[in-house]
């Protein structure tokens, strides 16, 4: 295997799925320090990427402090954080690729900033009729989007921030589908 290569998906074999990661924010939560976050990290996991977000404490500014001043407090506290951390991150996410076979993915919360410094992007193939193509294209065209990609990727992102209470109703029905499947008749 060259550097870099991981055993999923790349390299033009197979993908198959990667095991279940139901366990992953028990890990995650024995894995991390518990100094780096203030309560449990937020742990979301799909079947290409585990992110994990923390709350870090607030930086103490000064009384009658601009909200500019607070944002760049917040942000050189995201930063330190950041740079402190960065080997023990890598250590804990390269444990967590082997064992769940995804991606890892890092960030933190600060007051009202939320910060994602290292995410994942997936290629999802799709195909696309005329019409479904020049929405894309409009939004390409009118400098909304640099790409069809980037316009796709826009309009998931809207239907998301749109929809966001029906999709959490549907993935709450689907866990409880799972939770079903597992149990299985008693036999």
């Amino acid at each position: 295997m060259r550097r870099g290569d991981v055993p999923w998906g790349r390299g033009g074999g197979p993908r198959s799925e990667p095991p279940p990661a139901d366990d992953a924010p028990a890990w995650i939560g024995g894995a991390l320090p518990d100094t780096w976050f203030q309560g449990p990290a937020e742990v979301t996991v799909d079947r290409d990427e585990i992110l994990i977000v923390g709350r870090l404490s607030p930086p103490q500014v000064a009384e009658g402090a601009t909200d500019a001043d607070r944002a760049a407090a917040e942000q050189g506290r995201i930063a330190g954080f950041r740079e402190t951390t960065r080997d023990q991150r890598i250590g804990i996410a390269q444990q967590l690729e082997r064992r769940y076979r995804r991606k890892v993915s890092w960030g933190v919360l600060v007051g009202d900033t939320r910060e994602l410094f290292t995410t994942h992007s997936a290629p999802v193939m799709t195909r696309l009729r005329q019409g479904e193509r020049q929405v894309l294209d409009t939004l390409v065209d009118s400098g909304v989007a640099r790409s069809r990609s980037e316009a796709l990727a826009w309009c998931v992102a809207l239907v998301g921030q749109h929809a966001d209470t029906w999709l959490t109703e549907l993935r709450e029905a689907m866990q409880s589908v799972d939770e079903l499947r597992r149990r299985g008749p008693a036999v």
